[in-house]
């Protein structure tokens, strides 16, 4: 599958621009994926739900299925997190792989950049930029 990487800080723009491409590239006939990495602790039910009680107990996965779409958690410790090889293979085939995150995987990378932040370019992962002016 084909993997297009947006690195950029916080607040730089890249879900934003995430979201003006998905419809763009869906209008001309591209199937695309998202993989988002966060530093911040991810919970995908709440204390009290069966799914999140689940996990709680010890489950290794979770699967949450609703009639229109699943989502899988896995807990893995303290070990270290997939690498994004990884988790790209466990994707459906799609035309294209937008990550945000991974900022060290050698895959192609747009930098997204907002000059209003104060805080210079990213430069070494990037093969174009892409300015949000505010």
């Amino acid at each position: 599958m084909n993997v297009l990487g947006l690195a950029g800080w916080s607040g730089s723009g890249k879900t934003t621009l995430i979201r003006k491409l998905l419809p763009e590239l869906a209008r001309r006939g591209v199937r695309a994926s998202t993989i988002k990495h966060t530093h911040h602790d991810v919970e995908l039910d709440r204390p009290g739900k069966d799914s999140y009680e689940h996990r709680a107990a010890g489950a290794h996965e979770v699967i949450l299925v609703s009639p229109r779409r699943f989502a899988l958690a896995r807990e893995w410790g303290d070990g270290p997190q997939p690498a994004l090889d990884e988790l790209i293979a466990r994707l459906d085939p799609v035309d294209l792989v937008l990550v945000e995150g991974f900022r060290d995987h050698p895959c192609p990378k747009i930098e997204v950049f907002r000059p209003a932040l104060g805080k210079g370019r990213l430069g070494e992962v990037a093969i174009n930029v892409c300015d949000f002016d505010d």
